[in-house]
């Protein structure tokens, strides 16, 4: 009971065995995943985004559809059924930053490659209202006049080789060929194509 006592009266001691409390535990939960082969080694057949999908994942981004629309699939009865197969840390071992997330304004995108025509995707990204009439969700027309000219495309990719991701010396020198000329439209539906066709589950 005295001992008790003093750590609930020193704020300064209760403190410290908070900070020791929470680093053990980080220490234990966090660290190891570090070292798992499960978080660390890719899913067979995955492979570096290329150069026109890397700019759509790119337009994603600074669109902030990551802020509404999570790609984290949990093992969940419920969100299996409805979006497909739980996400897993292998798939996103390429992603940086990653977009795994727990806000869903608009519907969980995990999976949503190939479930609809690139002329749905661009219809919806024009005027959303078009083909879901309530949809609360942004209008973004400017992408069909924003034109990319691959000017950076080669050096996005030599910085993500050198955190890892496995882009070929072939990759990186047609890099800005492949995207000039293609609308960030185009660019991004080419990114949401291909969002988890690599593990499926039939529902």
């Amino acid at each position: 009971m005295k001992n008790h006592d003093l750590v609930e009266k020193n704020i300064g001691l209760m403190v410290v065995l908070i900070v020791v409390a929470i680093s053990f535990g980080a220490l234990v939960e966090i660290v190891p995943q570090f070292f798992s082969p499960q978080t660390n080694e890719p899913i067979a057949g995955l492979k570096p985004l290329p150069a026109k999908e890397l700019e759509g994942r790119d337009v994603y981004i600074r669109e902030g559809c990551h802020v509404c629309h999570t790609q984290m699939i949990r093992p969940l009865r419920a969100e299996v059924e409805r979006y497909g197969h739980y996400s897993v840390a292998g798939e996103s071992v390429y992603d940086h930053p990653f977009l795994w997330g727990s806000k869903r304004t608009g519907p969980d995108l995990a999976r949503v490659g190939k479930r609809y025509s690139d002329e749905w995707h661009k219809a919806h990204l024009f005027n959303p209202r078009n083909v879901v009439p309530a949809s609360n969700m942004p209008a973004f027309p400017w992408l069909y006049d924003n034109i990319l000219d691959g000017e950076h495309t080669a050096a996005k990719m030599r910085a993500l080789r050198a955190v890892g991701v496995p882009y070929t010396d072939e990759d990186i020198a047609g890099a800005a060929k492949a995207v000039k000329g293609i609308s960030e439209m185009d660019a991004l539906v080419a990114y949401l194509q291909q969002l988890g066709t690599l593990l499926t589950q039939k529902r």
